[in-house]
């Protein structure tokens, strides 16, 4: 088995990195504190192929691996969580959706503009009253001539608001319970189609969090993915593979809270003596780097299965499981590091502080994946 990058792995998360430090890192606290979303900065990180990563040329795409895409969200991730969210978000669930379940004729149309990043996409699978019960979703759609007519609300969607490609899942057979639930392609803009609340969030701030309002909304037949009652299945698989981008996402922050740590350590003096003297800071820094590399390597291993067209669901699980949990645990002992530095926005750890906690929220929830890991392991 070898752990070892190629040069080609080698150069495009350098390449990553090396934006990240230049493009995203001044402005990083800015945008937290506006809320601004940073469409420039995703427009430049379109031309360079990281807004569509894994589609093939022909379509626009840059036709990375999972390996090299898991590799830049991490990159993206040190600087900045929330722009490497809206990548992660972008290329794995909307982009992914249509990728895996499109057919040529939609994958035509629609990647291309996503995979240069002139368009944005957004994914619409949770609503007010269902989270991880996605078997409580109200939204529906019913035919109508020439195609299907969308009511309903989505909540908590990411690039919500500035988005122009949705992929969205509906009940069409309230009577088949989640075997009556589809996906559908819905461009922004349609008549009946509007933005309601934007999200005021903890972290992650400069990531755009929406509610998406559908009233007698008419999408085209052509648009549906798939056939009818195949929503349910497809999202499963779609969430699986965005898993070990928040997997990746988390890697990343904890990277940085380390590096951050690392710093602050060797630099800050306490009792005439560096702070990285101290064994105590030693050990948090140990325990820090250790779970880092495990939290890669489980990420890297989920991101090598599915890019060998292998099973890949319990891998990615227990990714993203231990990886946004480990990334907990580094950004609280990289503001306990810091001390009271740590608690200021001068300091970097303060916002990774603040933005980690949703990486054991979003994409299902840790208890839903140990819930998913149990479910492996007992029937296996």
């Amino acid at each position: 088995m070898n752990f070892a990058p190629t040069e080609s792995q080698k150069a495009i998360a350098r390449a990553a990195r090396e934006f990240a430090e230049k493009e995203m890192r001044p402005v990083v606290m800015e945008h937290d504190e506006t809320q601004e979303f940073p469409l420039a900065i995703i427009r430049k990180l379109g031309e360079l192929g990281f807004m569509g990563m894994t589609p093939p040329e022909d379509l626009g795409g840059a036709a990375l691996g999972d390996v090299e895409a898991a590799a830049v969200v991490e990159e993206l991730a040190r600087v900045d969580p929330s722009v490497a969210l809206t990548v992660a978000s972008h290329n794995s669930l909307c982009t992914g959706h249509i990728m895996l379940f499109g057919n040529e004729a939609q994958k035509k149309k629609f990647v291309p503009g996503l995979a240069s990043g002139r368009d944005l996409g957004a994914w619409g699978l949770t609503e007010p009253g269902s989270g991880s019960d996605s078997g409580g979703m109200r939204t529906t759609a019913r035919p109508a001539s020439g195609g299907w007519v969308l009511n309903g609300s989505k909540t908590f969607i990411t690039q919500g608001s500035v988005g122009t490609t949705y992929v969205i899942m509906a009940v069409t057979d309230p009577s088949k319970g989640k075997k009556g639930i589809s996906a559908f392609i819905v461009p922004g803009g349609l008549k009946g189609f509007t933005i309601g609340k934007k999200e005021n969030k903890l972290g992650m701030r400069s990531s755009d969090t929406a509610t998406l309002l559908f009233e007698d909304v008419v999408v085209p037949g052509e648009n549906l993915l798939g056939r009818p009652g195949d929503g349910f299945p497809q999202a499963l698989a779609v969430l699986d593979g965005g898993r070990i981008g928040i997997a990746a996402l988390s890697v990343g922050i904890a990277v940085g809270a380390l590096d951050a740590s690392i710093a602050y350590a060797k630099a800050r003096h306490q009792f005439g003596r560096a702070l990285a003297e101290f064994q105590a800071i030693q050990w948090k820094i140990a325990d820090m780097a250790t779970e880092i590399s495990a939290a890669r390597l489980l990420t890297h291993r989920a991101a090598w299965l599915k890019s060998r067209g292998e099973p890949f669901a319990l891998a990615a699980s227990e990714a993203k499981y231990f990886a946004s949990e480990a990334a907990v645990r580094a950004a609280n002992e990289a503001v306990q590091i810091h001390g009271g530095y740590g608690f200021i926005k001068e300091y970097p750890v303060e916002k990774l502080y603040r933005d980690v906690k949703l990486m054991t929220i979003g994409e299902g929830t840790s208890e839903v994946q140990k819930m998913i890991i149990a479910r492996h392991m007992l029937q296996g």
